[in-house]
């Protein structure tokens, strides 16, 4: 369990049922002075003696372990989207995001939503129908994304990688070269595989066989846990989401587009194919938070982003520095690859080169299935990920290793999956005699 604090939210809490008075209807709006101190957003005193409750080890590949200064700032009190003191907050995350993806001007989104309305983003105002895109599929979310293309109109083609393993170079170039497609699309880091692709190469390819084509990165699984240079690279989209190693609660759509992608919107010829997912909508609303004004097209998670702020911060101006973070999950995941090897686990992605650093897929022992093994990981309080591609999802299952539990070693997660995991393998082993 995680080290339990005696004043913790909850308990603070019952400070403030305690205030409430049945006397008068107006007296349950009081809190005690207690709760309100503990919903502070900035009170140092209060957030030095918050920490979470005891729970169990989240290790899946997102949603994943959050600080708790982040769950703290998710507790702010209600506020006005557009009050003075929430404008600041929104702006500074849209400034903050660029530094994540090493991108000086391209364009944030973050909007009310999950990882899921990045595709209707781009689908919806980078492609009209008709157009041609070309998916890169490395599994179950390359199956997703080309369906979402699909479902507003683009023609798409697929370059499908085996399994385990993700598209070639030579293959995307042959492609390029043989029809003209007004966007690529890849999975950075496949959730349902741990496949991760080679974003850099891909961007390189497009960039000097068909310079028109956009580039659009899908990122769920891969952003602050793997290296991205958005500017560097060339590439046009990077799509996200807050629950992984953005290390926020599950809940906002992140978006980034480059300003070669923002001239192809502006330019398009039909209007934009969704209600929701404009950026005729949306763009103002990002403008006028960066500049310090509020605007309106539908609410904001106020709370939310109170939480992607203090995870921003984080991220980007405290210790670790980014260029550190990314060395920690590489660390670390070679740590977990190498316990399971040393387990006698193998591995999903066929090759080293495919395997993402935020995440590990490996295959169940013969003889056991995710029965076997994940009920036991849950009573050692490690709560890991069954399988998820559609062909395979039974044969094995998933570990995150992303945020908080990778960059501050104080909390010994990375030490309790990997002891976890040993004993809950020999008990299964034994238990079926394999």
């Amino acid at each position: 369990m995680l080290s339990r604090c005696p004043r913790t939210l909850a308990a603070l809490a019952l400070d403030g049922i305690r205030a409430v008075s049945s006397s008068s209807p107006s007296a349950a709006l009081r809190l005690s002075p207690a709760l309100s101190r503990s919903l502070r957003p900035r009170g140092s005193l209060a957030m030095s003696s918050f920490k979470q409750e005891p729970h169990k080890l989240l290790v899946i590949p997102g949603p994943i372990e959050v600080t708790d200064e982040v769950l703290y700032a998710n507790a702010h009190p209600s506020m006005s989207h557009v009050s003075p003191e929430f404008i600041p907050v929104f702006g500074d995350c849209i400034r903050m995001i660029r530094e994540v993806v090493a991108t000086a001007d391209a364009q944030p989104f973050i909007i009310s939503g999950s990882g899921t309305l990045g595709w209707d983003q781009v689908s919806a105002n980078l492609v009209e129908p008709g157009e041609n895109v070309l998916v890169l599929n490395s599994g179950y979310f390359g199956d997703s994304f080309a369906d979402c293309l699909r479902t507003y109109g683009a023609v798409v083609d697929e370059l499908r990688a085996p399994f385990g393993t993700a598209v070639e170079l030579s293959s995307l170039e042959v492609a390029l070269k043989s029809k003209q497609y007004k966007l690529v699309a890849f999975t950075h880091v496949d959730t349902s595989t741990g496949v991760l692709s080679d974003a850099k190469g891909i961007a390189s390819v497009v960039n000097s066989v068909s310079p028109d084509t956009l580039i659009a990165l899908d990122g769920v699984c891969s952003v602050a846990s793997e290296e991205i240079q958005m500017d560097a690279w060339g590439i046009d989209v990077v799509l996200t989401a807050s629950q992984k190693g953005l290390g926020t609660p599950p809940g906002l759509s992140i978006l980034l587009a480059s300003q070669k992608a923002m001239k192809v919107f502006e330019g398009r010829k039909s209007p934009v194919t969704s209600y929701y997912a404009s950026w005729k909508k949306w763009l103002p609303i990002m403008r006028a938070y960066e500049s310090g004004s509020a605007a309106y097209f539908a609410t904001p998670p106020v709370n939310l982003i109170y939480a992607f702020h203090a995870s921003l911060t984080q991220l980007t101006k405290q210790a670790p520095s980014l260029a550190e973070r990314f060395r920690l999950h590489r660390e670390a995941s070679a740590r977990v690859k190498k316990a399971a090897e040393e387990l006698g686990l193998r591995q999903l992605p066929l090759d080293p080169k495919y395997a993402a650093n935020g995440m590990t897929a490996l295959y169940f022992p013969d003889g056991l299935v995710a029965s076997d093994l994940l009920p036991r990981l849950v009573k050692r309080d490690v709560v890991v990920a069954a399988g998820l591609h559609k062909d395979n999802k039974e044969k094995y299952f998933r570990i995150g290793h992303m945020g908080v539990s990778v960059v501050d070693p104080r909390r010994g997660d990375i030490d309790k999956v990997i002891a976890a995991l040993k004993e809950s393998l020999a008990e299964a082993k034994a238990s079926k005699n394999v």
